[in-house]
C-alpha cells in the first residue's frame, strides 16, 4: 500500500485546538504536536525515493518525536528503531514497544555533549548497519520547520491576526516554522521563546535538565535564532506549577513544556492587553499523571510549594543562569550577535 493509504489515523490529530484562556490569549492546544513534522518528514521522503517497501527508519529522542514517528510507521508498515538514554519513561516505552517499535538505550552520558552525543553516536551505528536506512533528523531536517506552515494557516483562519507567539524551544522547529509562516503572511508576530536552566539554546552553559522536551545539550541546526523576540526560562518548580494551573484553571490537561509556555504567556499576554497572543501546548498530559500530576511525587521532590511568581526576573547576560524564572530581549538577533561561542551542534 502507498503512504497516503495509512495516513487517516494522524491526520485527525495534527492541527491543536484553539482555546480562548484570556481576554487576549488563545491556547493552541495539541494532542500531540510533534506528528506535524513526523508525518511531513516521513511522507516528503517517501515521495522523494528515499523510504522505500523495506527501509529502516531509524532517529534519536527521548520524548514525543518518538511517539510520533512510531505511529506513522506503524501505519506505513515500515521498521522503527529509536535511540535513547534512560531517562525515557516506562510508560511511553510500553507504548512504544506496542507499535513494534525497537529501543535502543544508551546508558552512558559523553563527555562532551551528554546523552545527546552518546545517542547520535549510537544512531549512526545503526543507520550504519543497515544500508536501506533513513533518517527524520529533527533537528537538522529542514522539513520539520517548514512542516508547521499548516499551524500557522490554521491559526490565521481562527483568530485572523496573531500579534505574538509563545512556545517551548527543542529542536527549533515549531516556534521558527510557525513564527516565520505567520511573517511571511505578513503577520509581524512577536516570538518569544521558552527555554529551561542549564540549555545551551540561548547562551547558557550545558548543565542538568530535569524538563523534557525543552532545551537542548547541543544546538540544532533548525533553531533560527533570528526569530526570536525575546526568551524566557523557566525552572521545574515553576513550571510543574503552571501545568497544575493550566489544568485547574481552564482543564486542559497538558504536559509540562506546555505548562512552560503558559506560564509566559499569561504575564505576557496581561502586560501586553491589546495584542492577540498564542501559546503552543505541545502534548498532553497522561505521560505524566505519576509525577506532575501526583501531589505525593511533587512533594518528594520538594517541589509541591513553589513561591508564587508574579514576573520574571530581566537578565542583562543571557549566560548568567538563575535559578528562577527570568528573561532576556534577543531582539532578533544571530547567536553570534548575542553570546559566544556557538556550542556544539546537532547532527
Amino acid at each position: 500500500m502507498t503512504v497516503s493509504a495509512f495516513s487517516e489515523a494522524t491526520e485527525a490529530q495534527l492541527l491543536p485546538r484553539v482555546i480562548r484562556l484570556g481576554p487576549n490569549l488563545y491556547g493552541a492546544a495539541f494532542t500531540l504536536m510533534k506528528l506535524i513534522p513526523a508525518r511531513h518528514i516521513l511522507r516528503t521522503a517517501a515521495d522523494r525515493g528515499e523510504i522505500g517497501p523495506g527501509t529502516l527508519v531509524a532517529e534519536t529522542t527521548s520524548g514525543t518525536f518518538g511517539l510520533a514517528l512510531a505511529m506513522q510507521t506503524a501505519l506505513m508498515r515500515r521498521e522503527l528503531v529509536l535511540v535513547s538514554d534512560p531517562v525515557l519513561d516506562a510508560n511511553l516505552r510500553r507504548r512504544l514497544a506496542d507499535l513494534g517499535t525497537r529501543i535502543v538505550i544508551c546508558e552512558t552520558p559523553a563527555e562532551v555533549g551528554g546523552y545527546q552525543e552518546s545517542r547520535l553516536r549510537a544512531l549512526d551505528r545503526v543507520l550504519a548497519e543497515h544500508p536501506d536506512s533513513f533518517c527524520p533528523r529533527q533537528y537538522s531536517n529542514p522539513d520539520n520547520p517548514s512542516s508547521y506552515v499548516i499551524v500557522a494557516e490554521h491559526l490565521t483562519r481562527v483568530l485572523g491576526a496573531v500579534d505574538c507567539v509563545i512556545g517551548p524551544v527543542g529542536s527549533g522547529g515549531s516556534m521558527c516554522g510557525t513564527v516565520r509562516a505567520l511573517r511571511s503572511a505578513g503577520f509581524d508576530a512577536h516570538a518569544i521563546g521558552v527555554d529551561t536552566p542549564g540549555s545551551v539554546l540561548f547562551g547558557q552553559a550545558d548543565g542538568h535538565r530535569e524538563l523534557r522536551g525543552l532545551g537542548n545539550s547541543l544546538m540544532p541546526e533548525n533553531l533560527d535564532h533570528r526569530v526570536f523576540d525575546e526568551v524566557h526560562w523557566c525552572t521545574p518548580a515553576e513550571t510543574y506549577a503552571a501545568t497544575r494551573d493550566l489544568h485547574r484553571e481552564h482543564a486542559l490537561f497538558q504536559g509540562p513544556t506546555s505548562g512552560a509556555a503558559y506560564q509566559v504567556a499569561r504575564w505576557w499576554a496581561a502586560a501586553n492587553p491589546d495584542a492577540r497572543c498564542v501559546v503552543l501546548l505541545p502534548d498532553e498530559g497522561y505521560r505524566y499523571q505519576e509525577t506532575v500530576y501526583d501531589d505525593h511525587w511533587l512533594a518528594g521532590r520538594g517541589v509541591d510549594r513553589p513561591p508564587p511568581l508574579e514576573e520574571p526576573v530581566e537578565v542583562t547576560d543571557p549566560a548568567r543562569t538563575i535559578h528562577r524564572w527570568s528573561r532576556f530581549p534577543w531582539g532578533r538577533r544571530s547567536y553570534s550577535e548575542v553570546a559566544d561561542p556557538l556550542p556544539a551542534t546537532v547532527r
